[in-house]
């Protein structure tokens, strides 16, 4: 798991086609490696990857076909800058919101221009992720946990400010950027518990009212 405040922005230093999956080779920058062991996890543009191979500041990930196919990995190319998160402990601030690292759909910057001292970014999604995304609700992109300013029509609006900008590769983005969105895990996890209820056709009686939360000591 992840929290969405990218610690560093590194770079992609090589990339090796290994059959139909990809070998990538990352150079970390600022980002502290002491504790990091084989095996460990780091969200590069907030995929979640493994770590197979260590260097002095550098670290090498496999990714999968199933990854190509559902990100913009496939396109990377070597002195592409990308932001970098270490897996979260159980002792860190969660500064963001909780960011799993698997990405949900491909976005793309559609308009973006200064709003104050701030950047206001618009993008593009698919339609079977807006029910998910909400105006002042949280959502991943490309491992920055952001707050969503406005819904519109094909997509959502955020507001960036300059720290932000300052510390992740959101200040190179361009009309046409294609972006990673990972929507928010509560999300997904109501949607679910709302399908399970529809599919098992359980009545409102047998769930939770008002008379259960009185009688459990939450209502009065």
């Amino acid at each position: 798991m992840f929290t969405g405040i990218v610690a560093a922005v590194g770079k992609v230093v090589a990339r090796e086609r290994r059959g139909q999956d990809m070998r990538l080779c990352f150079d970390t920058g600022s980002l502290d490696m002491g504790d990091v062991r084989l095996g460990d996890s780091i969200a590069v543009n907030g995929v979640c990857l493994t770590v197979v191979a260590l260097g002095q500041q550098q670290f090498s990930a496999d990714v999968s076909l199933e990854s190509l196919r559902s990100t913009t990995i496939d396109s990377w190319q070597s002195g592409q800058s990308v932001n970098l998160e270490k897996a979260l402990r159980l002792q860190d601030r969660l500064g963001g919101h909780v960011v799993s690292g698997h990405v949900d759909g491909v976005g793309e910057v559609t308009a973006l221009g200064p709003e104050g001292r701030s950047v206001c970014i618009q993008i593009k999604c698919a339609q079977a992720l807006m029910p998910y995304i909400a105006a002042k609700g949280s959502v991943c992109i490309d491992g920055v946990s952001l707050t969503v300013t406005n819904i519109r029509a094909q997509g959502f609006q955020l507001n960036i400010v300059p720290h932000t900008c300052e510390e992740t590769i959101i200040a190179a983005y361009q009309p046409g950027s294609r972006v990673h969105i990972e929507v928010d895990l509560l999300a997904r996890y109501a949607e679910r518990l709302l399908a399970a209820r529809e599919q098992t056709d359980v009545s409102a009686s047998d769930g939770i009212d008002k008379d259960t939360l009185a009688r459990n000591g939450f209502w009065r």
